[in-house]
């Protein structure tokens, strides 16, 4: 295929000069794997035609002389970019608390899942742009300046909603991280004049994926000792540490590319594409989250709202999402639905299942934590070894049969279930966490145009988010005012349907088979 303008048309056959899975185990799978943002800034990141001498590699500049990609340099962005990931599941063993302290029910306390998500499905492509344009340390420190305020409304918070004002405060702070940091390490090579090495993407992935896998049993200590408005004011002395931190060894923004007249360089962030995206995406969310209560009318401007978003994005030269990119190569297709789906289970387990063992089984929040450990620990361990894993479908259908077994013990579980099964059903959703978010990012990495490397893997996490907001409304719908045998039963038998489909749509993919 050839590239043409934002179309993708059908050329002669030329040799793909893409990486394999195989070779991209390290870098591929090392930068943005598991819960966590996206970036829309990577693309670049290699070395620039030349490097850059004037920002040099004294005192301050967060570079090391010897060889740059110092430990001064990465500690912030690796500090700033777990926020978003460590937010995301930190909540689940605080949603009971939140709950019984505002007198609101599991599908009123859903919200707070959903509304990060929502703000983080629409701002973390949009802020990737901004710090290619406007300069990346820029748009890190606002970003964390957004978190140190958000998670002061969080934990001084005197009503339910000012509590979803922080979140999606907290959804757009944390989102600029992550492209931030991948802009910097992109300026670093370019300043070097070689790629960023293999570890400290790794890192970078391995902070994201860590914080994700850690945040429930962190939530519930925090429960346990403070309450839950800790959850909320943890973010303010890690932002603030983080934010020093880029002060000083976090180099200035280089001067960005100008224009060939000499003006500024120009944002292309399309507008009305966001407009469009955010209004249909909060449309679906509202008619998501109340599923008991289905308000049939919010599909016709739902409907009429993707219409109009499909019509603009095909028409517009720079668009939001690029459909004709998504239109023309099914392998990227199929891995964006695989990745949504994957984390629809994922989420359910992590938010609906730890809700189930508070209030069903009677477990604290700290108890609960503590049974979230093995998943995270499996979750932490497989992602180690699927980033040395050669080929695709291999893990993916470990993971896919994982999800199925870990759903179908759920189905089975009372108040008298053994300790020892509550502990094996976490940790058969903990190990596909670990699996599937490094094989996908390897498989975004070798299918996605590589002109369009970076807007392929924000997508890659918008589809992500979409997966947890649904998660979030299956959720409100099975346990309606509270978490119950029944409800998680319910979601049980629907998250085994789904993984059954999961593990056909990996094990048919013909694309999986070449790259085995």
């Amino acid at each position: 295929m050839t590239r043409r303008g934002t179309e993708l048309t059908t050329g002669a056959p030329a040799e793909d000069p893409r990486p394999t899975p195989a070779e991209v185990s390290g870098a591929g799978r090392g930068s943005g794997s598991g819960p966590g943002p996206g970036s829309g800034s990577v693309r670049g990141s290699g070395p620039g035609p030349e490097a850059d001498p004037a920002r040099g590699s004294g005192p301050g500049s967060g570079s090391d002389p010897r060889g740059g990609f110092s430990a001064r340099l990465t500690a912030p962005l690796l500090m700033g970019s777990l926020l978003n990931p460590l937010n995301t599941t930190m909540i689940s063993t605080a949603l009971v608390a939140i709950g019984h302290s505002f007198g609101i029910g599991a599908a009123d306390t859903a919200w707070l899942i959903s509304v990060l998500y929502l703000a983080s499905a629409v701002a973390q492509p949009v802020l990737g742009k901004l710090a290619d344009t406007l300069g990346p340390r820029r748009v890190f420190l606002a970003g964390l300046v957004v978190v140190m305020a958000s998670g002061l409304v969080g934990a001084l918070a005197p009503g339910f909603g000012t509590l979803i004002v922080s979140r999606l405060l907290l959804g757009v702070g944390t989102s600029a991280a992550y492209p931030a940091a991948m802009a910097v390490l992109r300026d670093e090579s370019r300043r070097l004049g070689r790629p960023t090495p293999r570890p400290v993407l790794a890192r970078l992935s391995f902070a994201a994926l860590g914080s994700a896998a850690v945040g429930p049993a962190l939530g519930g200590l925090l429960v346990s000792v403070v309450g839950w408005r800790g959850i909320f004011a943890v973010n303010v002395p890690i932002a603030l540490l983080a934010f020093g931190a880029a002060l000083l060894w976090v180099p200035a923004d280089p001067p960005r590319d100008r224009a060939a007249d000499g003006s500024a360089p120009k944002l292309s962030l399309d507008p009305l594409g966001i407009g469009l995206f955010t209004t249909a995406l909060t449309v679906l969310v509202f008619f998501l989250l109340d599923l008991a209560h289905p308000q049939w009318w919010l599909l016709a401007p739902f409907a009429v709202l993707t219409a109009v978003l499909v019509r603009w994005q095909l028409r517009t030269p720079q668009p939001f999402i690029d459909l004709r990119m998504l239109a023309g190569n099914g392998p990227l297709l199929r891995t964006y639905i695989r990745h949504g789906l994957s984390y629809l289970l994922i989420y359910c387990v992590m938010y609906g299942y730890t809700q189930w063992l508070e209030e069903a089984r009677g477990f604290s929040s700290g108890h609960t934590g503590l049974l979230m450990l093995p998943m995270s620990v499996t979750a932490l361990v497989c992602s180690l070894l699927g980033a040395r894993t050669k080929g695709l479908r291999a893990p993916l259908t470990v993971a896919c049969l994982l999800l199925t077994a870990g759903a179908g013990i759920l189905v089975f579980l009372s108040g008298d279930t053994p300790l020892a099964v509550l502990l094996l059903a976490g940790a058969c959703f903990g190990a596909p966490q670990g699996l599937i978010g490094t094989s996908n990012q390897a498989a975004v990495q070798a299918y996605a145009p590589p002109e369009s490397i970076g807007a392929a893997a924000g997508l890659q996490r918008t589809a992500q988010y979409i997966g947890a907001i649904t998660a979030s409304s299956l959720i409100a719908l099975a346990y309606a005012d509270a978490a119950t045998d029944a409800g998680l039963h319910l979601m049980a038998a629907v998250s085994v349907v789904l993984a059954v489909l999961l593990a056909a749509l990996t094990l048919t993919d013909r694309a999986l088979r070449a790259r085995t």
